[in-house]
């Protein structure tokens, strides 16, 4: 009786399964990039808003207390600077205490979807206080704020573009509102509504 061989596959035969194999895992790493450029930035301190909600309502005392346009918006120039500094801190230490670095996708994105709002409303204050129209700086910076917010908010958890609808809404509100009235807003957004919307955020999102 003839003695059976086994059959074998030529060694070349063996080698796609491998190449299979190391493409499949190609594959994988793409799509886990693609997944983490896509997720959402969590690492909005809501801590660090409720900060910046105090130095706005503080803000908007010491502006309504001052006699002279120039220092009105001198002091509302230097809250916005003291605020965007909280927030680069505080978010900053949130993201390293969660591992997800700020230069990140979703982290990127965020700041890259909040930074034309703001620009703009720099140009166009630079424009209309040289043009007499304080009164409605307040409305726009609001408004304009408010939909950096909601800009940035799509690559972040729900509660941040909320915020920024709200932020807007205050704005209307202002620009169809007499001009004295600007401070008292700017308290109610820039202050009350970040230190809400930062407790939500510190409680839901920890910290």
């Amino acid at each position: 009786m003839a003695k059976i061989i086994p059959f074998r596959r030529p060694p070349e035969e063996e080698e796609p399964p491998l190449e299979l194999h190391e493409r499949a895992m190609d594959n994988l790493q793409f799509i886990r990039r693609t997944m983490e450029r896509a997720g959402s930035f969590t690492a909005v301190s809501g801590w660090g808003l409720v900060v910046i909600g105090i130095t706005g309502a503080l803000a908007a005392w010491l502006a309504s207390r001052q006699g002279s346009t120039d220092n009105w918006l001198a002091s509302w120039a230097m809250a916005a600077i003291v605020g965007m500094g909280i927030g680069v801190v505080t978010t900053a230490m949130k993201a390293r205490a969660i591992g997800e670095p700020i230069r990140s996708g979703p982290g990127r994105k965020f700041i890259l979807s909040l930074a034309p709002p703001l620009a703009a409303g720099a140009v166009l204050t630079g424009v209309l206080f040289h043009a007499g129209d304080r009164g409605v700086l307040p409305g726009m910076w609001l408004l304009l704020y408010g939909a950096g917010i909601i800009t940035a908010g799509t690559n972040s958890v729900r509660v941040v573009p909320v915020m920024g609808f709200s932020l807007m809404a205050v704005g209307v509100a202002a620009l169809l509102s007499p001009a004295g009235w600007g401070d008292i807003y700017m308290a109610a957004g820039f202050g009350g509504l970040h230190v809400i919307f930062g407790t939500l955020i510190a409680r839901r999102y920890g910290g």
